[in-house]
């Protein structure tokens, strides 16, 4: 591993990757060329020859095409019934998996052969999203008809169906009033909420995400999680009203985030069973949640005592559920800080001296053994353990971090974690974004306008493109690889999200769901490992049309890519990079057609 000199985590460049084309097509030639004698040696007539002659270029043809990608390629159309389709999470496989703490609903990705390379079509009658903020509070119906939640939920609140739009009245089912009046009792009873100290959250069973919508009034960043499940599109109407969303699960598997990311964590009425399997699901919570963060619930237990008859339950039921989760919070560093009506709230214990009762052998839930990474995150099993924060960090705690938004470009802590960095290398990725960004406007006029909302940094370092972009009337999804250095924790520590991911596999989100996509070395990184068409067939996928994608690479792969890039109906153009790396990089700069299936649209 080393580092470049854009201060980016980088590794040493793969021998064999770079001859590979060369070598098959060596050993292509040399087969071919010793095949031939064998048969013009053979004492089979003319017909023979020219038949396996041409069974034979064939595969040299075939080779070749999958050695060089930048031939021409032309896409085919995906059928009408993939509009909403979801690679990692798709319905049509679920009974494949186990009902089990809801195993089918976590990421299960089909096998290669198996994967869609075909163009996902819009919804009939879809146009560009209604502009943010309008967005908050009304988006196109026709391009999320769904109509389930609109007459499931018809009594709650959370969407109604006006014309040719969909309403967000900010409705919920514990938001009897409005999810304004929620927040507003959230408020008094978290005084952090107000001055900065919260920045970010995490909501646990989303709904159409108005608690995260509203938050953002107060500078508080949120990222709704739902699954793929009955109630349609939860994500992706938290997506087209233009709020921070993923489709995700607490079931089997770790959240894709490192320990102590959020500052805050909300379930309302979210009836996961906290108690239950060990209390693995709390502990997932108790993992992402930093030192001194607040976790916030409403809904059963809570209230039992008025709300009781209303969940199908008894009030001794209830009291004996509240009672065990309450055990629990206590046995794993939380307590109690405010309660009123419908809603708790509990803080998790900046004081580590709390975590020494786990050393005695009974304790239970027990401490979590070294073996486990706190930080490991990408299809990593939950475990029924507690992760004790790391005693060495002194400022990785909610009331030791620099308020919001100072807290964007202080050095965090755990940059000191990163194996080769430094604060020098933060300040000086952060004076380079800046920089960068600046071409990018130049490059993109929708950057800093309310046509671009939603934004995927599909591989940061430590979000210096998000925080250079921080004025502007947008959020950035910050991801790191996988398979690269952990930086994450760096980002959530500036107030920012993101999440881990392998981009060899689909995104945990639903088509047409960001406005920019934003890529910097991310094909010359993982081209050992992923397939550049299937890249570009997934940036195609959740792309909206007429949204743009910033793809900043290597000179020698910007033909290859901007060949499939045509393929898939995009019109790119090549630009130059100003400043350092000039004359080993350039910048392509594409554009998503608005088509619909069957035809080209404007």
């Amino acid at each position: 591993m080393k580092y470049s000199k854009d201060a980016k985590p980088t590794k040493e460049p793969d021998k064999a990757s770079r001859t590979l084309s060369l070598s098959l097509l060596l050993i292509a030639g040399c087969g071919f060329s010793f095949y031939l004698g064998i048969l013009f040696c053979s004492k089979n007539n003319d017909h023979y020859v020219s038949e396996h002659l041409t069974d034979i270029t064939k595969a040299i043809t075939s080779l070749t095409t999958t050695i060089d990608p930048a031939s021409s390629l032309n896409f085919p159309e995906c059928s009408a019934d993939y509009q909403d389709y979801t690679p990692c999470t798709d319905p049509r496989r679920w009974m494949k998996y186990g009902r089990h703490r809801l195993t089918f609903l976590e990421r299960h990705c089909p096998p290669i052969f198996d994967r869609k390379e075909c163009l996902i079509p819009p919804p009939d009658g879809y146009k560009p999203p209604i502009p943010w903020p309008m967005s908050r509070d009304e988006c196109w119906y026709r391009n999320v008809p769904y109509n389930w939640i609109n007459k499931q939920k018809s009594n709650q609140n959370w969407l109604r169906k006006e014309g040719d739009k969909f309403i967000f009245p900010g409705g919920g089912t514990m938001f009897p009033r409005g999810v304004g009046a929620y927040v507003d009792l959230m408020l008094d009873l978290i005084p952090e909420m107000k001055d900065g100290t919260i920045r970010t959250a995490i909501d646990t069973g989303c709904g159409v995400a108005s608690w995260g919508g509203d938050l953002l009034d107060h500078g508080i960043l949120t990222l709704s999680l739902a699954p793929r499940d009955n109630h349609e599109a939860q994500v992706q109407f938290a997506l087209e009203r233009g709020i921070p969303a993923l489709l995700g699960i607490i079931a089997t598997q770790r959240l894709p985030f490192p320990s102590s990311s959020f500052d805050m964590a909300h379930c309302s009425r979210c009836l996961i069973p906290w108690t239950e399997f060990g209390g693995v699901y709390l502990l997932e919570v108790h993992r992402i949640l930093r030192p001194g963060g607040f976790w916030v619930l409403s809904g059963p237990p809570v209230n039992y005592e008025n709300r009781w008859r209303g969940w199908n339950t008894t009030v001794e039921e209830q009291k004996t559920d509240y009672e065990k989760l309450q055990d629990l919070l206590s046995s794993i560093c939380f307590k109690l800080y405010n309660k009123k009506d419908d809603i708790a709230v509990w803080q998790k214990q900046s004081d580590n001296a709390c975590y020494n009762k786990l050393s005695d052998p009974d304790a239970y839930p027990p401490r979590c053994d070294d073996s486990l990474e706190p930080d490991a995150a990408w299809y990593t099993p939950m475990r029924p353990c507690v992760v004790v924060p790391n005693p060495k960090l002194k400022r990785l705690s909610l009331d030791s971090l620099p308020k919001w938004p100072e807290r964007l470009h202080v050095t965090p802590e755990r940059v000191s974690e990163v194996r080769g960095a430094s604060s020098g290398t933060f300040k000086q990725d952060d004076g380079m974004w800046k920089a960068r960004v600046k071409q990018y406007r130049k490059l993109v006029p929708a950057l800093g306008s309310n046509k671009v909302r939603n934004v995927l940094d599909m591989n940061t370092v430590y979000g210096g493109f998000g925080a250079a972009l921080i004025d502007d009337p947008l959020w950035v999804m910050n991801v790191v690889s996988s398979y690269a250095v952990n930086t994450l924790p760096v980002v959530f520590d500036r107030g920012m999200i993101g999440s881990l991911h392998d981009w060899c596999e689909a995104f945990s989100t639903y088509p047409r769901t960001y406005d920019l996509l934003h890529l910097d070395g991310l094909f010359t990184a993982e081209s050992h490992r992923c397939e550049l068409k299937h890249v570009l067939l997934e940036m195609d996928r959740i792309l909206r049309p007429t949204g743009h994608a910033i793809i900043r690479e290597t000179a020698q792969l910007m033909d290859r890519i901007a060949a499939i890039a045509k393929g898939m109906r995009w019109s790119c153009l090549k630009n130059e990079v100003e400043g350092d790396g000039a004359e080993e990089e350039k910048i392509l700069v594409c554009q998503k057609k608005l088509w619909y299936s069957g035809k080209l649209g404007g």
